[in-house]
């Protein structure tokens, strides 16, 4: 069964074709990066207008890499949140279009479950008792990205529990702020990580375990680095630089592993799920493999991020579960999981 995925919830245009929920055949991505990147942050309006230029270039694309015509194509799954409204609204519609016209159904996908499914596509980073990448119920999910850091109990295809959230910052956005606060650019992830390179941990800062909760806060993290900007003169040291960007890392890496760990003892699952933009982290990735009794699948960095793929193979699932959207599918921006 071969499923065209659509996502367009922030500001990727991306469209690929899955089989079965676990080949990919095409995964196409048209970043906005370089757009946004002059205004140090996501301007929705222009996501939105950027979107409608290149989604149907994209999807095009995504069917000729692919080697296939629309009559190969068996359904269409399409992200309707959660994500900005006007970015969700032009994947939604064009995928209406072309299922009404193909008379092919359609799913809608939540974007959060969506990056979980990127487990069920590849996994290079297998611990030793993962069974070689497979999925087992049941499963810890920690979902982290510019918008969320989402801890989710999963029991089964299209079961969830969601078990803790952020209660400021979301990770990835605490990583935006961060590099603005250090004068690193945008996007903040992936300019505090080449940083923290060249840097050493060796500032103190605060980590927020918030006690027995599973929940997770950055905005304290994010003001404590703040002070420590103005206090130690950092930014006219590129070295201090470095080394103001390693030990935020450390910190944000620090809480999401031994939060993760410690509620997937609690809660007895058989893995962790790691997904979303920030799970491409490296140092991330490497104390969860070297600190986890329990397996720990990580998808590839490029599956981190949104991307397609993640939705047409949680649409596959959704496809075989039944669940088929009618044309009045709407988006919903402020969409949750569980």
């Amino acid at each position: 069964m071969k499923i065209l995925g659509i996502e367009t919830s922030c500001d990727e245009t991306a469209a690929a074709v899955v089989e079965d929920g676990t080949r990919i055949v095409s995964n196409i991505v048209a970043s906005q990066i370089d757009i946004h990147a002059r205004y140090g942050g996501i301007v929705p309006e222009v996501a939105s207008r950027q979107h409608l230029l290149t989604i149907i270039p994209v999807v095009n694309k995504a069917l000729s890499e692919a080697k296939l015509a629309w009559q190969d194509i068996d359904g269409i799954a399409v992200t309707f949140g959660p994500g900005l409204a006007g970015s969700l609204l032009v994947g939604v519609n064009v995928a209406k279009a072309i299922a009404l016209a193909r008379r092919l159904p359609i799913t809608g996908v939540n974007h959060l479950e969506g990056h979980i499914y990127a487990n069920w596509l590849a996994s290079p980073f297998p611990s030793p008792a993962s069974g070689e990448g497979r999925v087992r119920f049941p499963c810890l999910c920690l979902i982290i990205s510019g918008g969320h850091s989402d801890l989710v109990l999963m029991k089964g295809h299209g079961q969830f529990e969601k078990l803790g959230r952020t209660r400021d910052d979301a990770s990835g956005e605490a990583f935006d702020k961060a590099a603005r606060i250090l004068g690193l650019g945008y996007p903040g992830g992936p300019a505090i990580e080449q940083a923290a390179k060249s840097g050493t941990p060796c500032f103190s800062l605060p980590r927020a375990w918030l006690g027995n909760s599973h929940d997770f806060s950055f905005s304290g993290l994010k003001t404590a680095l703040w002070h420590l900007a103005q206090k130690e003169e950092i930014l006219a040291n590129p070295s201090k630089v470095a080394d103001a960007a390693a030990s935020f890392q450390c910190a944000v890496v620090d809480v999401l592993v031994t939060k993760t760990i410690e509620a997937a003892k609690e809660l007895g699952v058989k893995q962790i799920l790691l997904s979303g933009g920030v799970a491409a982290n490296k140092l991330l990735t490497e104390c969860f493999l070297s600190s986890s009794p329990i397996p720990v699948l990580v998808p590839p960095p490029h599956l981190c991020t949104d991307n397609a793929a993640m939705i047409a193979a949680c649409g596959y699932y959704h496809f075989q579960a039944g669940k088929i959207s009618s044309y009045d599918l709407d988006v919903v921006p402020s969409l949750s999981l569980g």
